[in-house]
């Protein structure tokens, strides 16, 4: 056995491998207790485990196959593949705006090699001006990669280490804008917490995903990475926001706030929607076009930004259902939480005989709050009796907040005072966009491309 295993895996893996005299590009055909698979040993990311290792099938789809699952495995061919993508000399343009791309995990752009079905990742500013060539048209890129994780990995620790590379950036290279690549489950819920924890911003900061991976024909990966570039260099927000596909093809891209948006598909490119609310701002055809929704402005006086990253992450949060038991309500304030978030039905309304129990939390000193799991629409607990009922056991509502946003909006409140009084004023206090004093006569669209109809005559204008 060498020493070096001559392959892209790392650890158990890349031995095992090694062990078996087998490298990547191998055709292999693999016995497991599940069954027989024939395909190729594909490349590992570096963000990958040690303890899979990763085939193309004939059908074109990837699998993981774990190493102790594997009866026998038997090579039967070898494919010759490059798979680096080639170094492409950048030279910066002074006249180029300057943008970060700050990477959290998975891969932000790719090339794929069609004959073998490898998908070349793709992050230095090298790597992705040569998979995105217009990427050099509209900035000079610089990339820093925070760490690796998929999104439902992340927690609110590395909401912290996030907020602060991201102001360190702005200090140390003071990029026009900012760009967080951040996988799609819990992008609104980052987004929302650096809405928090960041003041004075005084440029935007653009998080971006992408709903299908860049190895399938219909990935919206490279188009969302562009139009989030172009925000980040071109536009004039001063805000968190996201920035995904407004439609299921490629017509254009939406620009939502990132404390009133919401993934509302699991896997539609146009996905995200923003929530009692519309769009600051669509792109299309490389133009930048505002919604005429209000939005804090990009400023070029100095100012000093300010990180406030105190948060209690001991926060709960709990959707009404028929038949909910107490016992639910009863875990938080058994296990001294710090608060709980309900998301009620309607108008904000549990089952009645919760009540009891909520306002025991609260005797506890364990605020409250409600949201409405109608997404769209505000609380209203003065208008039928159990919601009169919750308030007098304390609950504060909170207008039309959506529920995770509250979560995160009472980690980072309840990191700063335990004091319900000042809790309560500032869970309903509109900090960054979370609350909007009324929905517009526009608020409520689930296809939110023709957000009004004078946008579309001015794009068709300046066509």
């Amino acid at each position: 056995m060498s020493e070096e295993p001559e392959n892209d895996y790392r650890g158990i893996a890349a031995i095992w491998l090694d062990a078996q005299d087998i490298k990547v590009w191998s055709k292999v055909t693999i016995k497991t207790k599940k069954g027989t698979f024939k395909g190729i040993i594909l490349p590992r990311g570096e963000q990958g485990d040690d303890k899979h290792i990763i085939i193309k099938l004939p059908s074109g789809y990837n699998i993981g196959i774990n190493l102790d699952s594997i009866l026998e495995i038997k090579a039967t061919g070898q494919i010759e593949a490059n798979y680096k993508i080639p170094a492409k000399k950048i030279e910066k343009n002074p006249k180029k705006p300057t943008v970060v791309l700050i990477g959290t995990g998975g891969t932000v752009a790719s090339k794929l090699d069609y004959r073998t079905g490898a998908v070349i990742p793709a992050f230095t500013p090298q790597e992705l001006y040569n998979a995105i060539p217009e990427l050099q048209k509209i900035c000079n890129l610089e990339t820093k990669l925070v760490f690796q994780k998929f999104s439902e990995d992340i927690d609110p620790g590395d909401w912290i280490v996030l907020v602060n590379e991201i102001v360190s950036c702005i200090e140390s290279i003071n990029p026009r804008g900012v760009v967080i690549a951040h996988g799609t489950d819990t992008i609104h819920m980052t987004a929302a917490a650096v809405s928090f924890m960041i003041k004075n911003l005084d440029r935007p900061i653009v998080f971006v995903g992408s709903q299908r991976s860049s190895d399938r024909p219909s990935s919206d990966a490279a188009i969302n990475l562009i139009s989030s570039i172009q925000i980040a260099a071109n536009s004039d927000i001063a805000e968190v926001v996201i920035c995904m596909h407004g439609t299921s093809g490629d017509a254009y891209n939406l620009v939502h706030r990132g404390t009133r948006v919401r993934k509302m598909h699991s896997s539609r490119r146009d996905a995200f929607k923003t929530i009692g609310d519309i769009p600051l701002a669509k792109i299309q055809n490389e133009k930048i076009i505002p919604t005429g929704a209000n939005y804090n402005k990009r400023t070029t006086r100095k100012v000093n930004l300010e990180i406030d990253t105190k948060i209690d992450d001991n926060v709960g949060l709990l959707y009404s259902f028929p038949g909910m038991k107490t016992e639910l309500v009863d875990f938080f304030v058994n296990n001294k939480y710090s608060g709980l978030v309900i998301a009620g039905t309607g108008l904000g309304h549990v089952n009645k005989k919760l009540i009891k129990s909520i306002k025991r939390a609260t005797e506890n000193e364990i605020p409250v709050f409600m949201t409405s799991q109608c997404l769209w629409g505000f609380t209203g607990m003065n208008v039928y009796e159990s919601g009169r009922m919750l308030l007098e056991a304390g609950v504060i509502p909170l207008a039309n907040m959506l529920p995770e946003v509250a979560l995160v909006k009472a980690m980072w409140v309840l990191g700063h005072t335990k004091e319900l009084a000042f809790v309560k004023e500032l869970m309903q206090k509109n900090l960054a966009g979370e609350i909007t004093e009324r929905e517009p006569y526009n608020g409520y669209l689930i296809m939110q491309g023709k957000v009004d109809r004078r946008i579309d005559k001015l794009i068709q204008k300046e066509k």
